[in-house]
């Protein structure tokens, strides 16, 4: 007699749904804690080989580990100083492009109400009102709020860091310890493959934002676009949030042209260079410096992206891809989830296996 206890398809989709739930509402409710540790943990995965290396050269495991982590903060606290530079940049230009901004309005609203016949008072008053609803939208509480949790962040992030690197052979001994022995082989592939997924990930990012940087700054120089390398080296920075960083570096150097350049041909112009720059990411540096690294098809990409950005806004943008590819790395040594392994894969059939036969009469 079999006395298994089956569960009916019905129960084990709803234990699914609920079980995924309550997983994504833990994420979102737990952000501020969890977005911290991943950050610490990719980044400690990254710096990893150099605490190896200075450890065999002599170095104290402390020591090597905190200089480690100094070279980490260097490099972000450079990243973050170009950004605030781009801010101050653009505030000693407000002026102009306020008076910029009410000259070309002023013109397109006189071009409307004469095309299409509209009074212009209409206008002006439409106008208001959503600059009115823009205003009452912006709760300047949650802002403040907003920036005082990403100081919080960056004030814990080398403290994970240093956490992370230093008590590495404990975490990895306790993943060991949460799985039988005949599973041993298999996490510790699990494991291996997801740091080198992570540290290829990021050094293909790390070349792709030295090109982009060097193409933007370049492009802007030959069309004689002021302050041409800090703007390529932020378009840079900005390109490596997935899909929407792209967006707001075309944004910024054609706001500079606006304001900076008495001609609209200025504008048109790095428009055109930036979409040339972002056809050559698309297509060569993406696919052949990126993309290859962390085998993810385009639209499993575009699917993750948008939920991280839903789920933890653009941490999880930036987030959403190592995390998925280190997801497929478990789902390939998982025999039942190999099929949703393929599915985030970027190994596309020629053709599909089903064989569809027709029944005899």
């Amino acid at each position: 007699m079999d006395s298994s206890f089956k569960i009916p398809f019905y129960a084990k989709s709803a234990l699914i749904f609920i079980s995924v739930f309550a997983f994504v509402y833990t994420m979102y409710i737990g952000q501020l804690i969890i977005i911290p540790i991943v950050f610490a943990t990719i980044i400690a995965i990254l710096l990893n080989p150099l605490v190896n290396y200075l450890i065999n050269k002599g170095i104290n495991k402390i020591v090597a580990i905190i200089m480690a982590v100094i070279l980490a903060i260097s490099i972000t606290i450079g990243l973050l100083y170009i950004l605030s530079s781009q801010v101050n940049m653009f505030r000693e230009t407000y002026p102009l492009l306020k008076d910029k901004y009410h000259i070309t309005s002023t013109q397109f609203l006189q071009w409307v109400s004469t095309k299409f016949n509209i009074q212009h008072s209409k206008i002006d008053t439409w106008i208001s009102e959503s600059q009115s609803k823009a205003m009452n939208n912006f709760a300047i509480g949650e802002k403040l709020s907003e920036v005082g949790q990403l100081v919080v962040t960056g004030m814990l992030l080398p403290v994970y860091l240093f956490m992370i690197l230093y008590y590495k052979p404990l975490l990895m001994e306790f993943t060991r310890r949460l799985f039988r022995k005949e599973d041993h082989i298999a996490v510790t592939e699990v494991l291996v493959n997801s740091k080198r997924i992570i540290q290829s990930y990021l050094v293909g990012l790390f070349i792709e934002f030295i090109i982009i940087a060097i193409l933007n700054s370049v492009g802007l120089l030959l069309l004689g676009i002021d302050y041409a390398i800090i703007l390529g080296i932020t378009g840079a920075i900005l390109n490596v949030i997935p899909y929407i960083g792209g967006v707001i570096a075309i944004a910024l150097p054609m706001i500079m042209a606006f304001v900076t350049k008495d001609s609209l041909t200025y504008t048109v112009l790095v428009f055109a260079v930036y979409i040339f720059i972002q056809f050559i990411d698309n297509h060569y540096v993406v696919p052949k410096i990126v993309a290859s690294r962390v085998k993810i098809n385009a639209l499993i990409s575009v699917i993750v992206v948008l939920i991280g950005g839903a789920l933890w806004g653009i941490p999880g943008m930036f987030l959403s891809i190592p995390l998925t590819a280190i997801i497929k790395v478990i789902f390939d040594h998982i025999e039942p989830l190999k099929p949703l392994g393929f599915l985030l894969g970027n190994i596309v059939p020629t053709a599909s296996k089903f064989a569809f036969v027709k029944k005899k009469k």
